[in-house]
């Protein structure tokens, strides 16, 4: 459904999009992710033509962004990050008039915004519809926003930033949405807070200094993270000196550190990358008669990723500037 090609965006001296490429296929849910200034927003703004590339090709639903931005245009909705809205009009009113816009026949307006009013949460309670938009709280704001990208239906919906600003309660409940919404549409959708974007997506696009940094599932971006392997033992019937003396003697062990509290002591057993060490703390444990509350192997998260990569990928901006100085 959507597919870019050596995407390029200069402002001035400054490359905001440097040669991407990634394609979405149909019924996906993608989550384009990096730090602030990496290019998401930009790379959005080309893919829903408000503003053209330097150089490079992309295509929305078999349309292309540049040369048939009109159909491109039928084809996607568009949820900036400050969604723009009229705070006077009334959320009915306002969304009669979006419909009349996006050349939805007249008969069918008011089903279309029945429809997206239901799927927002908007038609409850009952005067909401018949409240005005500045009256409203931004977490109604946002709903209203998707309401209007909903209303013709679109096969690709492109949402920047979508649960900025909005209570726990709310973020929630938009996630869940936008889940439902990948079950009828492809759906990519920009975040800097990786675990909404986790707990949302099926597919990840990490961007730093305008560069793909990487991209695939979260469980195998996770799986990447660089780093050593922690076990978490909780360990009773012997003085800690002993215990971290012991585990310190394993192969493959490369620190312990430890805390005592109530009779139980906790360690952090720090590890080779490759090695998981919980059958030979077990072993350990039997074998010396300690009782054993707690044995668990830390998993790479997909933050420790995100750090990373990214930060990986600006050190190489950095030599990349420094030669070309």
């Amino acid at each position: 459904m959507i597919e870019v090609e050596n995407l390029t965006k200069w402002y001035g001296p400054v490359c905001a999009v440097d040669n991407i490429s990634f394609r979405v296929e149909k019924g996906m849910i993608v989550g384009f992710i990096g730090p602030n200034g990496a290019g998401k927003s930009t790379t959005m703004k080309i893919l829903t033509c408000y503003m053209p590339a330097t150089s490079g090709r992309a295509t929305v639903a078999g349309h292309d962004v540049l040369s048939d931005s009109m159909n491109v245009r039928r084809n996607i909705g568009y949820m900036p990050e400050s969604v723009p809205l009229y705070p006077e009009m009334r959320v009915r009113e306002l969304l009669m008039f979006r419909a009349a816009l996006r050349d939805i026949p007249r008969r069918q307006r008011r089903a279309a915004v029945d429809r997206v009013a239901e799927r927002c949460w908007l038609s409850k309670p009952e005067d909401m519809m018949r409240r005005r938009v500045g009256e409203l709280s931004r977490g109604y704001r946002q709903r209203v926003g998707l309401a209007e990208v909903l209303l013709h239906n679109p096969p690709v919906l492109v949402l920047d930033e979508p649960t900025i600003g909005l209570d726990p309660a709310q973020i929630r409940a938009m996630r869940e949405l936008i889940r439902d919404l990948g079950a009828e549409h492809t759906v990519i959708l920009s975040s800097h807070i990786l675990a909404q974007v986790e707990q949302t997506c099926n597919h990840l696009i990490i961007i730093a200094s305008g560069r793909i940094a990487a991209a695939g599932a979260p469980a195998e971006l996770r799986q990447r993270v660089v780093g050593p392997s922690r076990i978490i033992a909780e360990l009773r019937g012997a003085e800690e000196a002993t215990l971290v003396e012991t585990i310190k003697a394993l192969p493959g062990v490369r620190d312990v550190q430890p805390s005592t509290s109530d009779g139980w002591t906790r360690l952090v057993v720090g590890g080779d990358p490759q090695v998981d060490l919980r059958a030979e703390v077990s072993a350990l444990a039997a074998a010396r008669g300690w009782q054993l509350r707690e044995l668990r192997r830390e998993v790479g998260s997909l933050e420790d990723f995100f750090v990373q990569i990214t930060y990986e990928q600006n050190v190489r901006w950095m030599e990349r500037m420094t030669k070309s100085a």
